[in-house]
């Protein structure tokens, strides 16, 4: 699977972290979300059906829902599985570990006149330190765009400034055209 936005990728890395697969088939996800959400009711907002349809789900009545909805209870029980697990895991990456981020994108930045601040693709595997894992797992909460710029931002202080030894002068990196990027930990 292609991974082209932050967010995919963050909770990719979060799942890696797993100890115990998620429920695989379409009554034990939705008895799952059930028990997680706390109704029939409320799971079934979250799916888009009615309660009886989820009601249906859990006793095996319906095996194979519309490929939408099985893929939306796949995606709300996955985003619910062992939130501790996930919990730790992102907490070792911020404030021990860091993480590695092997991105795909269009590249540009700002800079002093002068410099060639166009974009262009890039491939780049680095290492990112604790304190930029924080500021990017901090910033999933307030949207793609913003996970978007402090990944840029740690690009620019680890790849293009190599943690300032060169370019001081560099201000801004922009992450256009992201084709991939994943993470690990």
């Amino acid at each position: 699977m292609v991974v082209k936005t932050v967010g995919e990728g963050l909770e990719q890395v979060l799942d890696k972290a797993l100890t115990r697969k998620a429920p695989q088939s379409i009554g034990a996800q939705a008895r799952f979300l059930v028990k997680k959400t706390g109704s029939t009711k409320a799971a079934a907002e979250l799916l888009g059906v009615s309660p009886r349809t989820v009601q249906r789900y859990m006793k095996g009545e319906i095996k194979n829902p519309h490929p939408r909805v099985a893929g939306r209870l796949g995606q709300e029980v996955r985003k619910r599985w062992q939130p501790k697990v996930k919990e730790k895991a992102r907490q070792a990456a911020a404030s021990s570990n860091g993480l590695m981020i092997n991105v795909r994108a269009s590249l540009g930045y700002e800079g002093p006149a002068g410099t060639t601040d166009q974009a262009r693709e890039r491939d780049l595997t680095v290492a990112l330190s604790p304190r930029h894992a924080e500021k990017i797992f901090a910033a999933q909460e307030l949207g793609e765009q913003r996970m978007r710029e402090e990944v840029a931002d740690a690009l620019r202080e680890v790849y293009f400034q190599q943690r300032g030894t060169r370019a001081a002068s560099l201000e801004k990196v922009h992450m256009l055209n992201v084709a991939h990027i994943e993470f690990d930990l």
